[in-house]
Protein backbone atom coordinates (compact mmCIF):
# COMPACT_ATOMS: atom_id res chain seq x y z
CA UNK A 1 0.00 0.00 0.00
CA UNK A 2 1.32 3.40 -0.91
CA UNK A 3 0.07 6.81 0.02
CA UNK A 4 0.97 10.36 -0.82
CA UNK A 5 1.60 12.98 1.80
CA UNK A 6 -0.37 16.19 1.34
CA UNK A 7 1.55 18.93 -0.44
CA UNK A 8 2.87 21.62 1.84
CA UNK A 9 1.70 25.04 0.67
CA UNK A 10 4.42 27.61 0.13
CA UNK A 11 5.10 29.95 3.02
CA UNK A 12 3.15 33.20 2.72
CA UNK A 13 4.98 36.33 1.61
CA UNK A 14 4.33 39.90 2.66
CA UNK A 15 3.53 42.63 0.17
CA UNK A 16 3.69 45.81 2.24
CA UNK A 17 3.55 49.52 1.46
CA UNK A 18 3.80 52.66 3.57
CA UNK A 19 3.21 56.17 2.20
CA UNK A 20 3.90 59.20 4.39
CA UNK A 21 3.47 62.91 3.74
CA UNK A 22 4.70 65.74 5.95
CA UNK A 23 3.73 69.40 5.81
CA UNK A 24 4.53 72.56 7.74
CA UNK A 25 1.76 74.38 9.56
CA UNK A 26 3.14 77.64 10.92
CA UNK A 27 6.06 76.47 13.17
CA UNK A 28 4.94 72.83 13.34
CA UNK A 29 5.95 69.90 11.08
CA UNK A 30 2.93 67.62 10.75
CA UNK A 31 2.49 64.05 9.53
CA UNK A 32 -0.58 64.88 7.46
CA UNK A 33 -0.91 61.57 5.64
CA UNK A 34 -0.04 57.96 6.43
CA UNK A 35 -1.34 55.16 4.23
CA UNK A 36 -0.31 51.56 4.56
CA UNK A 37 -1.06 48.08 3.39
CA UNK A 38 0.47 44.94 4.83
CA UNK A 39 2.83 44.89 7.82
CA UNK A 40 4.35 48.37 7.70
CA UNK A 41 3.21 50.89 10.30
CA UNK A 42 3.82 54.21 11.97
CA UNK A 43 2.42 54.34 15.48
CA UNK A 44 2.28 58.11 15.83
CA UNK A 45 4.23 61.30 15.26
CA UNK A 46 6.61 62.24 18.07
CA UNK A 47 8.04 65.64 19.02
CA UNK A 48 11.03 65.12 21.33
CA UNK A 49 12.59 68.43 20.21
CA UNK A 50 9.47 70.56 20.06
CA UNK A 51 7.03 71.19 17.22
CA UNK A 52 9.54 71.98 14.47
CA UNK A 53 10.78 68.40 13.98
CA UNK A 54 8.39 65.49 13.43
CA UNK A 55 10.03 62.22 14.47
CA UNK A 56 8.53 59.08 12.94
CA UNK A 57 9.44 55.50 13.86
CA UNK A 58 8.88 52.95 11.09
CA UNK A 59 7.62 49.59 12.30
CA UNK A 60 7.76 46.25 10.50
CA UNK A 61 5.88 43.89 12.86
CA UNK A 62 7.16 40.60 11.30
CA UNK A 63 10.64 41.77 12.45
CA UNK A 64 12.33 40.30 9.40
CA UNK A 65 12.16 40.13 5.60
CA UNK A 66 11.84 36.65 4.10
CA UNK A 67 12.14 35.35 0.55
CA UNK A 68 9.43 36.79 -1.67
CA UNK A 69 8.59 39.71 0.66
CA UNK A 70 8.33 43.10 -1.03
CA UNK A 71 8.40 46.29 1.03
CA UNK A 72 7.82 49.77 -0.38
CA UNK A 73 8.32 52.91 1.72
CA UNK A 74 7.67 56.40 0.38
CA UNK A 75 7.83 59.74 2.17
CA UNK A 76 7.13 63.20 0.75
CA UNK A 77 8.05 66.42 2.56
CA UNK A 78 6.24 69.59 1.58
CA UNK A 79 8.00 72.98 1.67
CA UNK A 80 9.62 73.80 5.00
CA UNK A 81 8.78 70.53 6.78
CA UNK A 82 11.37 68.71 8.91
CA UNK A 83 11.01 64.95 9.39
CA UNK A 84 13.28 62.49 11.13
CA UNK A 85 12.71 58.82 10.23
CA UNK A 86 14.26 55.96 12.18
CA UNK A 87 13.62 52.33 13.14
CA UNK A 88 13.28 50.61 16.55
CA UNK A 89 15.80 47.85 15.82
CA UNK A 90 17.94 46.10 13.27
CA UNK A 91 16.35 44.98 10.00
CA UNK A 92 16.79 41.27 9.27
CA UNK A 93 16.90 39.63 5.85
CA UNK A 94 16.24 35.94 6.35
CA UNK A 95 17.50 32.92 4.43
CA UNK A 96 15.47 32.35 1.25
CA UNK A 97 14.36 29.12 -0.37
CA UNK A 98 14.88 30.76 -3.78
CA UNK A 99 12.59 33.79 -4.05
CA UNK A 100 14.08 37.28 -3.89
CA UNK A 101 13.03 39.74 -1.18
CA UNK A 102 13.13 43.48 -1.84
CA UNK A 103 12.84 46.84 -0.16
CA UNK A 104 12.24 50.01 -2.18
CA UNK A 105 12.54 53.41 -0.50
CA UNK A 106 11.52 56.64 -2.24
CA UNK A 107 11.99 60.04 -0.55
CA UNK A 108 10.93 63.39 -2.03
CA UNK A 109 12.10 66.50 -0.16
CA UNK A 110 10.46 69.79 -1.13
CA UNK A 111 11.63 73.41 -1.07
CA UNK A 112 13.41 74.26 2.19
CA UNK A 113 12.45 70.92 3.76
CA UNK A 114 14.76 68.75 5.89
CA UNK A 115 14.85 64.95 5.96
CA UNK A 116 16.90 62.80 8.34
CA UNK A 117 16.95 59.07 7.51
CA UNK A 118 18.61 57.29 10.45
CA UNK A 119 17.73 53.57 10.39
CA UNK A 120 19.43 50.97 12.50
CA UNK A 121 21.54 48.33 10.78
CA UNK A 122 20.38 45.72 8.26
CA UNK A 123 21.56 42.14 8.89
CA UNK A 124 21.71 39.85 5.85
CA UNK A 125 21.51 36.22 6.95
CA UNK A 126 23.51 33.58 5.13
CA UNK A 127 21.37 32.29 2.27
CA UNK A 128 19.32 35.46 1.87
CA UNK A 129 18.38 36.67 -1.61
CA UNK A 130 17.73 40.37 -1.25
CA UNK A 131 17.51 43.65 -3.11
CA UNK A 132 17.60 47.09 -1.46
CA UNK A 133 16.90 50.26 -3.44
CA UNK A 134 16.84 53.84 -2.15
CA UNK A 135 16.05 56.98 -4.14
CA UNK A 136 16.17 60.51 -2.73
CA UNK A 137 14.87 63.48 -4.73
CA UNK A 138 15.92 66.85 -3.30
CA UNK A 139 14.70 70.31 -4.23
CA UNK A 140 17.34 72.95 -4.94
CA UNK A 141 17.33 74.26 -1.35
CA UNK A 142 16.31 71.17 0.65
CA UNK A 143 18.50 69.29 3.13
CA UNK A 144 19.23 65.60 3.69
CA UNK A 145 21.32 63.51 6.01
CA UNK A 146 21.07 59.72 6.10
CA UNK A 147 22.98 56.53 6.65
CA UNK A 148 22.83 52.81 5.98
CA UNK A 149 24.75 50.05 7.79
CA UNK A 150 24.87 46.60 6.18
CA UNK A 151 25.97 43.47 8.07
CA UNK A 152 26.74 40.25 6.18
CA UNK A 153 25.88 37.23 8.31
CA UNK A 154 25.22 37.05 12.04
CA UNK A 155 28.65 37.74 13.43
CA UNK A 156 27.71 36.85 17.01
CA UNK A 157 26.84 33.34 15.83
CA UNK A 158 30.00 33.04 13.74
CA UNK A 159 27.95 33.09 10.54
CA UNK A 160 29.43 34.32 7.26
CA UNK A 161 27.64 35.19 4.03
CA UNK A 162 28.58 32.11 1.99
CA UNK A 163 25.31 31.52 0.12
CA UNK A 164 22.67 33.75 -1.44
CA UNK A 165 22.84 37.13 -3.12
CA UNK A 166 22.44 40.81 -2.21
CA UNK A 167 21.96 43.72 -4.62
CA UNK A 168 21.73 47.39 -3.73
CA UNK A 169 21.10 50.69 -5.47
CA UNK A 170 21.26 54.20 -4.00
CA UNK A 171 20.61 57.44 -5.83
CA UNK A 172 20.36 61.08 -4.72
CA UNK A 173 19.22 63.80 -7.13
CA UNK A 174 19.14 67.54 -6.43
CA UNK A 175 16.92 69.70 -8.65
CA UNK A 176 16.76 66.82 -11.12
CA UNK A 177 20.54 66.35 -11.38
CA UNK A 178 22.32 63.31 -9.90
CA UNK A 179 24.56 63.86 -6.88
CA UNK A 180 25.17 60.24 -5.94
CA UNK A 181 24.61 56.97 -7.79
CA UNK A 182 25.84 53.73 -6.27
CA UNK A 183 25.07 50.24 -7.46
CA UNK A 184 26.47 46.99 -6.11
CA UNK A 185 25.78 43.29 -6.08
CA UNK A 186 27.48 40.20 -4.78
CA UNK A 187 26.84 36.53 -4.18
CA UNK A 188 27.80 34.48 -1.17
CA UNK A 189 31.55 33.82 -1.14
CA UNK A 190 32.01 36.37 -3.94
CA UNK A 191 35.70 37.11 -4.47
CA UNK A 192 35.01 40.83 -3.82
CA UNK A 193 34.05 40.02 -0.23
CA UNK A 194 37.67 39.00 0.44
CA UNK A 195 39.41 41.35 -2.00
CA UNK A 196 41.17 44.51 -0.73
CA UNK A 197 39.28 46.31 -3.50
CA UNK A 198 35.97 45.17 -1.98
CA UNK A 199 35.02 44.21 1.56
CA UNK A 200 38.56 43.07 2.44
CA UNK A 201 37.29 40.16 4.51
CA UNK A 202 35.16 42.31 6.79
CA UNK A 203 31.46 41.83 7.54
CA UNK A 204 30.07 45.34 8.11
CA UNK A 205 29.92 48.24 5.67
CA UNK A 206 28.33 51.63 6.36
CA UNK A 207 27.73 54.80 4.37
CA UNK A 208 26.66 58.23 5.65
CA UNK A 209 25.55 60.89 3.15
CA UNK A 210 24.89 64.56 3.89
CA UNK A 211 23.71 67.21 1.42
CA UNK A 212 22.68 70.83 1.96
CA UNK A 213 23.02 74.05 -0.06
CA UNK A 214 25.80 75.64 2.02
CA UNK A 215 27.99 72.54 2.08
CA UNK A 216 30.51 73.73 -0.55
CA UNK A 217 31.42 76.69 1.67
CA UNK A 218 31.57 74.66 4.88
CA UNK A 219 33.05 71.38 3.63
CA UNK A 220 36.63 72.09 4.72
CA UNK A 221 35.77 72.82 8.33
CA UNK A 222 33.28 69.98 8.60
CA UNK A 223 35.75 67.46 7.17
CA UNK A 224 38.43 68.59 9.63
CA UNK A 225 36.06 68.20 12.59
CA UNK A 226 34.75 64.84 11.41
CA UNK A 227 38.18 63.42 10.65
CA UNK A 228 39.19 64.10 14.25
CA UNK A 229 36.80 61.28 15.26
CA UNK A 230 37.51 57.61 14.54
CA UNK A 231 35.40 54.49 15.06
CA UNK A 232 35.92 52.95 18.49
CA UNK A 233 37.06 49.65 16.93
CA UNK A 234 39.72 51.36 14.73
CA UNK A 235 38.05 49.94 11.62
CA UNK A 236 38.85 51.26 8.16
CA UNK A 237 37.01 54.51 7.52
CA UNK A 238 37.14 57.56 5.31
CA UNK A 239 35.44 60.91 4.71
CA UNK A 240 35.35 63.01 1.58
CA UNK A 241 33.42 65.92 0.12
CA UNK A 242 32.03 65.77 -3.40
CA UNK A 243 30.29 68.71 -5.08
CA UNK A 244 27.34 69.28 -2.75
CA UNK A 245 27.70 65.99 -0.87
CA UNK A 246 29.71 64.81 2.13
CA UNK A 247 30.37 61.06 2.32
CA UNK A 248 31.57 58.94 5.25
CA UNK A 249 32.43 55.23 4.92
CA UNK A 250 32.94 52.49 7.51
CA UNK A 251 34.42 49.06 6.76
CA UNK A 252 34.90 46.68 9.66
CA UNK A 253 33.25 43.99 11.77
CA UNK A 254 31.23 45.85 14.39
CA UNK A 255 27.82 47.31 13.54
CA UNK A 256 27.55 49.03 16.92
CA UNK A 257 30.88 50.76 16.40
CA UNK A 258 29.72 51.88 12.93
CA UNK A 259 26.45 53.30 14.28
CA UNK A 260 28.16 55.06 17.20
CA UNK A 261 30.71 56.62 14.81
CA UNK A 262 27.98 57.79 12.46
CA UNK A 263 26.13 59.23 15.47
CA UNK A 264 29.19 61.26 16.46
CA UNK A 265 29.51 62.53 12.88
CA UNK A 266 25.79 63.37 12.87
CA UNK A 267 26.30 65.48 16.00
CA UNK A 268 28.79 67.58 14.02
CA UNK A 269 26.89 67.66 10.73
CA UNK A 270 23.34 68.19 11.99
CA UNK A 271 23.80 71.81 13.16
CA UNK A 272 25.29 72.73 9.76
CA UNK A 273 22.81 70.73 7.69
CA UNK A 274 19.62 71.07 9.74
CA UNK A 275 20.26 74.13 11.91
CA UNK A 276 19.67 72.15 15.11
CA UNK A 277 21.82 70.44 17.74
CA UNK A 278 21.67 66.65 17.77
CA UNK A 279 19.14 64.99 20.08
CA UNK A 280 19.53 61.20 20.25
CA UNK A 281 16.24 59.38 19.52
CA UNK A 282 15.08 57.63 22.70
CA UNK A 283 14.08 54.53 20.72
CA UNK A 284 17.78 53.76 20.18
CA UNK A 285 18.18 53.17 23.91
CA UNK A 286 15.34 50.66 24.32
Amino acid sequence: MTSRLPLTPPAPTWQAELHLAFTRQESRSVLREKRHSGPLRVQKALYPEGEAVCQTILLHPPSGIAGGDQLRIAARLDAGAHAQLTTPGAGKWYRSGGAEASQHIDFTVGDGAVLEWLPQESIVFDGARARMETRVSLAADSRFIGWDILCLGRAAAGERFTNGRFDLFYRIDRAGRPQWIERGGFAGNDAMLASPAGWAGTTVCGTLLCSFPELPQQAGGLLEACRAIAPADDARHALTALPGLLVARYLGDNSEAARLWFTELWKILRPACCGRAAVIPRIWNT
